[in-house]
């Protein structure tokens, strides 16, 4: 897998096209929640990119700190369902992790992660903080990377 990071400006309307439709797949259809994806968020974030054979196969957003939790933060994590077998989640969050770490040398980095991810984010280092809530209907557990 190929990442690339990008702000809102850079990413091309095919490419915001494949991110939403991504989004989508799996947040609203796949996971059966009715939620509203677009949040004006994303203009601010910078996106990354995994691309296999020039498809976007894996995704996330970067947040700045302040810009959408106190920390830098990362979300929307998602692979495609059929692309998941290889290791992109893991390797698009440690890009995205790394990405934040030089931008953001001294920033902790927050998640919110949906708690079945739990076992899958505490090998990336992070680690939960607070009680479990819930988001769009789903479980979610608030994570810390410092």
């Amino acid at each position: 897998m190929e990442a690339v990071i990008k702000t809102f400006d850079e990413l091309s309307t095919q490419e915001l096209y494949e991110i939403l439709r991504l989004r989508s797949e799996v947040f609203v259809v796949e996971q059966d929640c009715v939620y509203q994806d677009m949040d004006n968020k994303d203009q601010k974030a910078l996106h990354v990119l995994g691309l296999k054979n020039g498809k976007i196969v894996a995704y996330t957003r970067m947040f700045k700190p302040g810009d959408y939790f106190e920390n830098a933060s990362i979300g929307r994590v998602v692979v495609a369902q059929e692309q998941r077998k290889y290791g992109f989640g893991k390797q698009i969050m440690q890009v995205s992790m790394a990405a934040l770490a030089q931008r953001f040398p001294t920033a902790t980095i927050e998640i919110s992660a949906q708690k079945y991810l739990l076992k899958f984010y505490n090998e990336l280092g992070f680690t939960a903080t607070g009680e479990e809530y819930l988001e769009d209907g789903i479980p979610h557990i608030r994570m810390v990377f410092n």
